[in-house]
């Protein structure tokens, strides 16, 4: 059971923009926080930004002012609107969702996002 789909990954030249989308389902949309999260080419997985249920929002501090999370709730759908990219935001983005006893227990497929020079 497919419970998150991500897409809008690919590849940007450097200050170029991209948006993700992270399709819920309805289940998972309705109840949980979700989020963004990144992992580069041998290095661990890393925040990159949450919104609450009731629209609070979170963002990793290199990210803050280029990224922007959203949600349309009509859709079910996570966004993730990046601009500004940066090369060093190449990596794997992973959609998660449902936070519990300090982890998510939901979690996309990933798309790739590449930034070149």
């Amino acid at each position: 059971q497919v419970q998150l789909v991500e897409s809008g990954g690919g590849s940007v030249q450097a200050g170029g923009s991209l948006k993700l989308s992270c399709v819920a389902s309805p289940d998972i949309f309705t109840k949980c926080a979700m989020g963004w999260f990144r992992q580069a080419a041998g290095k661990e997985l890393d925040f990159v930004s949450t919104i609450t249920k009731v629209g609070t929002t979170n963002y990793k501090d290199s990210v803050k002012g280029r990224f922007t999370i959203s949600q349309d709730n009509n859709k079910n759908i996570l966004y993730l609107q990046m601009n500004s990219l940066k090369i060093e935001d190449t990596a794997v983005y992973f959609c998660a969702a449902c936070y519990s006893r300090g982890n998510y227990t939901t979690w996309g497929q990933g798309t790739q996002v590449t930034v070149s020079s």
